[in-house]
């Protein structure tokens, strides 16, 4: 197939929507699609596009900075070229990824030009706007994302929890396209005993890890406070911090005996995961939450609230501990929980690995094309229908 995907945000930029568009596009390639990508253009960038290699091209746009959220970008619309794109590639399906300015001309292009297109639901912005201090906005952030979705042919999304809660909400032609993870890139096997010391902790104390954006969505004092828990029963317990955001500064000042490392990429991040023993997610903001597969896929007992992709990959006290969603104590005493069995000798991390080695990049990406494949068939069958129609009209007259 010939397709377009449309996204506000791609590496090197490091967030879940970006790193899943990128491992789509990585395997639609291989699976010999050809595959054009449209994205605002980064700090440090100055052509306008580039042809990456002989497999896929890359078309980069102006951008915004999005207030308040460092490092990302609204791309700009860009309808008129992407119109163009579309012409002259005969793109078969359009991808949106992003609600973004970007993405809604792309969303109005394809649809002037008959072209069908599908969105992924990766962000709940409706819920972001109460941590932000701007909880009034809530209720229009879901009125206009039920707008942007459905005019689209489908929208995407990872979980059957997630596909449930749009369907209740209006959202229209809701389709289950599941994740994955690279369990050749997150592995037990990259376990760094050096790493570890480096960092102050010996072979032998657990080290608690959290992955993610460092800000006020991602409830991290729920983070330090599990932690607390699990570190009186532990003493020589040492909590890592991986990544950035406008809480880190202050997180750093008031727990100095935490290690933060800023954001890593590639095998510092994969040696890391694995290098850990314990890991905590309590953000209660997540679609899906690709972290948590990239910790089971370490080898790490993963404590989670049971939503998102904990609910769908974790079964609790078999490859992992889950609490009630939104309920902080009990996330508190799942945590003591993990590190009470890691301290007994339970390794929940080793069922984790198993439990998520058969989740294939390479198959999402072919479930992918068939969904996409399957909207541009109904596309050709209902223009077949439309142009015998008008002959027969035609006739009659």
């Amino acid at each position: 197939m010939r397709l377009l995907l449309v996204t506000e945000t791609y590496p090197p930029e490091v967030n879940g929507v970006a790193l899943t568009v990128q491992c789509l596009l990585q395997h639609l390639v291989l699976a010999g699609h050809q595959v054009t990508l449209v994205r605002p253009r980064q700090a440090r960038e100055v052509a306008d596009s580039a042809l990456k290699n002989n497999a896929w091209r890359e078309v980069c746009v102006r951008g915004i900075s999005i207030p308040r959220y460092a490092g990302l970008q609204f791309g700009l619309p860009a309808g008129g070229r992407i119109r163009r794109l579309i012409r002259e590639q005969q793109i078969d399906a359009v991808y949106v990824a992003t609600e973004g300015p970007l993405g809604w001309s792309a969303l109005r292009a394809a649809r002037a030009l008959g072209v069908p297109v599908a969105c992924g639901f990766h962000t709940r912005f409706d819920d972001y706007f109460r941590h932000y201090g701007a909880a009034f906005l809530e209720r229009a952030a879901l009125v206009w994302m039920r707008h942007f979705h459905n005019l689209a042919a489908c929208t995407l999304v990872p979980t059957v929890e997630l596909k449930t809660w749009l369907s209740t909400n209006d959202f229209a032609r809701v389709e289950l396209l599941r994740r994955a993870v690279d369990t050749r890139a997150f592995s037990p096997q990259f376990r760094d005993l050096a790493l570890r010391r480096t960092i102050g902790v010996n072979d032998n104390a657990p080290l608690v890890l959290y992955v993610g954006r460092i800000a006020p969505e991602k409830n991290l004092d729920l983070v330090v406070a599990a932690f607390e828990r699990m570190q009186a029963l532990a003493p020589n317990a040492r909590m890592l911090w991986i990544g950035d955001g406008p809480a880190r500064a202050q997180l750093e000042q008031q727990h100095r005996r935490h290690i933060f490392t800023g954001v890593l990429r590639g095998e510092a991040l994969a040696r890391h995961f694995a290098s850990a023993d314990l890991f905590l997610f309590p953000s209660q903001t997540e679609t899906f939450g690709n972290v948590t597969l990239e910790a089971m896929a370490s080898g790490l007992t993963v404590c989670a609230f049971d939503y998102a992709a904990a609910r769908e990959h974790i079964a609790h006290g078999v490859t992992g501990v889950l609490a009630p969603f939104a309920q902080g104590s009990a996330f508190v005493r799942a945590a003591e929980l993990a590190m009470r069995d890691w301290l007994g000798g339970k390794r929940l991390g080793v069922a984790a690995r198993s439990a998520v080695e058969h989740l294939s990049p390479q198959r999402v990406a072919d479930d992918f094309a068939h969904l996409l494949g399957q909207l541009s068939i109904k596309r050709q069958s209902l223009a077949l229908n439309r142009s015998r129609d008008d002959v027969l009209h035609s006739t009659i007259l």
